[in-house]
C-alpha cells in the first residue's frame, strides 16, 4: 500500500479548537483523501448517512450522545468504520477495549502520534476479512496501555495475570507489566469467558497458565510464569474444581 491519499476520515469533537487542530493534522497527512468534521454525535451520524467513511477519530466526552455511545452505534453498522478515540482522559480504556477500537490517542495530539494511528488504521484495512480471521479478532480483543508515552493496543492473550492496585489493575505479560485504569472486579467479570479466574481479591490469573497449586505456610499459592501468587481461602475450593475440570477436558480431547 503506498502513501497516496485514499482514507475517508470523520473527526468528531465538541470543542472547536480541539476539532480544528485535529482536522489540521489529519489534512496534513498524505494518506487522508477526504476529511469530514462534526461537532457532536448527531452531526456525525448525518455525515455517516450521506458519506462513506473509513475511520472516525472520536472524542469521548461530549454532551448528548457521548463518544462511547456513538461508537456502540457505529459497531452495529453493516460495514462499520474503524474507530480511534481521541481524548484527554484515560478512564475509557476498558470500554475502548470492549468496543475493539483501532487506537486510543491522548490529547494534546502530536503529529507523530497521529501518523502512527493512521498507520494502524491502514494496516487494519488490509487485514484479511475471511470470517475465520474476524472470529479470531473477536476472540482476542485488545486493550489500550501506555508504553513510553505511546498508547499501545495490547492483546488480551498476552496477559498472564492481573494484580489489583486500588482503582487500577496491573496487567502482567511475559515481557513486562502495564497499569490500566480499570478495577480488577471489572476485568474479572468481563474476562471470565476467556479463562481468567479470581484467586484472591487482588489477583486474577489465566487458568491454563497455572503451573502449580500448592500449600505454603500462609495458605495455598499458585505458580504462574515463576511468580508465586496467593490464593485466598474463599477461592481455593472453586479454583481446585476448575483445575480438575480443565484437566479432564484436556484428557478427553
Amino acid at each position: 500500500m503506498t502513501d497516496r491519499a485514499f482514507l475517508r476520515v470523520l473527526a468528531v469533537d465538541d470543542e472547536p479548537p480541539a476539532l480544528d487542530e485535529l482536522a489540521y493534522l489529519l489534512r496534513a497527512d498524505p494518506r487522508v483523501a477526504r476529511l469530514h468534521t462534526a461537532a457532536d454525535a448527531t452531526e456525525a451520524l448525518r455525515v455517516l448517512r450521506d458519506a462513506d467513511v473509513d475511520v472516525v477519530f472520536l472524542d469521548i466526552r461530549m454532551p448528548g450522545l457521548d463518544g462511547m455511545e456513538l461508537a456502540r452505534v457505529l459497531r452495529r453498522f453493516a460495514r462499520p468504520p474503524a474507530i480511534v478515540f481521541v481524548t484527554a482522559y484515560d478512564d475509557g480504556a476498558v470500554d475502548a477495549f470492549d468496543l475493539g477500537v483501532t487506537d486510543y490517542v491522548r490529547k494534546p495530539v502530536q503529529a507523530e502520534r497521529l501518523a502512527e494511528s493512521i498507520r494502524r488504521v491502514v494496516s487494519g484495512r488490509v487485514v484479511p476479512t475471511h470470517p475465520a480471521a474476524l472470529a479470531r479478532a473477536e476472540e482476542d480483543p485488545t486493550i489500550p496501555v501506555e508504553l513510553a508515552g505511546t498508547t499501545r493496543m495490547l492483546p488480551r492473550s498476552a496477559v498472564r495475570w492481573v494484580e489489583a492496585q486500588g482503582d487500577y489493575a496491573r496487567l502482567h505479560t511475559a515481557d513486562g507489566s502495564h497499569l490500566v485504569r480499570v478495577p480488577l472486579a471489572t476485568l474479572a467479570d468481563r474476562w471470565a469467558d476467556a479463562g481468567f479466574v479470581r484467586i484472591h481479591r487482588s489477583y486474577l490469573v489465566q487458568l491454563r497458565l497455572i503451573a502449580e497449586l500448592r500449600l505454603a505456610n500462609s495458605g495455598y499459592v499458585v505458580i504462574v510464569d515463576g511468580a508465586e501468587l496467593p490464593v485466598s481461602r474463599r477461592h481455593t475450593r472453586e479454583l481446585k474444581d476448575k483445575l480438575v475440570r480443565a484437566a479432564k477436558q484436556d484428557w478427553n480431547r
